[in-house]
């Protein structure tokens, strides 16, 4: 059947008006693991509760993936850490001081990307080393000057990533001197903490927010010479999406900072324990736990 013209204009009219009609949302996106997934639902939800409308856009695969998205504008923000935007994305040098380190990503994507970073969350996801506590009580170490004095007797389980890239086995040694193991057991990501329980190894690389370290109730190393650079998590927004949503930087700064490390370290357990919950309701009990106003 052939529209008449006047039916077509309607059709276009009524095609107008809906789109007109659609609610603009926040486009929240996360990179694809636990954490990252439990912290942008967190954003999202918290977004939500401020009355913002959210359109989420998670499980992106890599920081260059979420980086191309927010340049792009597909994306209005996302979960960054520190660490990973001074080394991965701005290609600076290694820093050590958490403070310095927010102050220089903070200032460089405002500058280079019109992006800002929002408060950070007192929690550092960096690289440690982690034993079971007996192995912990035999050598006598806490801190990891002790592990570096004791490492000639010990089987360290790694990534091969660890065992070059700047901020891991190198830094190490250049911090502390040493660091030469008995043995280098190399494991994929996902079976480090299964050396330990195996007793293949002695001490393993461990990220200082897994939730395996509360679940088998590891003894983590003190870095007392900080070799290890600080990794926050904060949330980075395009500067546009903060003049169209001005809602945004009050709804996730009320939640940032009540992450630390025994937090997330509950949280990843909670998703990737036994349990296997997902981030969503993860992230729904926290703020009922912490309403936010």
């Amino acid at each position: 059947m052939q529209l008449s013209r006047l039916q077509v204009l309607r059709m276009a009219a009524g095609a107008t008006l809906a789109g007109c009609n659609r609610t603009p949302s926040v486009k929240v996106a996360s990179k694809n693991f636990s954490e990252q997934l439990f912290l942008g639902e967190l954003y999202a939800q918290a977004m939500e509760r401020s009355g913002l409308h959210v359109d989420r856009k998670f499980s992106l695969g890599s920081t260059q993936i979420a980086m191309e998205a927010m340049q792009r504008g597909g994306i209005d923000l996302y979960p960054e850490y520190t660490g990973t935007a001074l080394l991965v994305i701005l290609k600076r040098p290694v820093e050590y001081d958490p403070k310095t380190v927010y102050q220089t990503v903070k200032q460089a994507f405002e500058t280079q990307y019109r992006m800002t970073w929002l408060k950070p969350s007192p929690f550092n996801n960096t690289q440690a080393l982690g034993a079971m506590q007996e192995t912990a009580r035999r050598y006598d170490m806490r801190t990891l000057s002790d592990v570096g004095r004791a490492a000639t007797q010990l089987r360290l389980a790694v990534t091969a990533e660890f065992l070059n890239r700047p901020d891991g086995l190198p830094a190490l040694r250049r911090a502390y001197g040493g660091f030469n193991f008995k043995q280098i057991v190399q494991v994929d990501i996902g079976l480090r903490y299964q050396a330990l329980i195996d007793k293949r190894a002695d001490v393993a690389v461990a990220f200082t927010t897994d939730g395996e370290i509360d679940q088998y109730q590891l003894v983590v190393f003190d870095d007392d010479k900080h070799a290890f650079p600080p990794y926050q998590a904060a949330p980075v927004v395009r500067d546009d999406a903060l003049q169209r949503f001005p809602g945004i930087a009050a709804a996730l700064d009320a939640v940032t900072p009540l992450l630390d490390e025994a937090t997330i370290r509950s949280v990843n357990l909670a998703i990737n324990g036994p349990d296997k919950r997902e981030p969503a309701d993860v992230a729904r009990e926290f703020l009922q736990k912490h309403p936010l106003g």
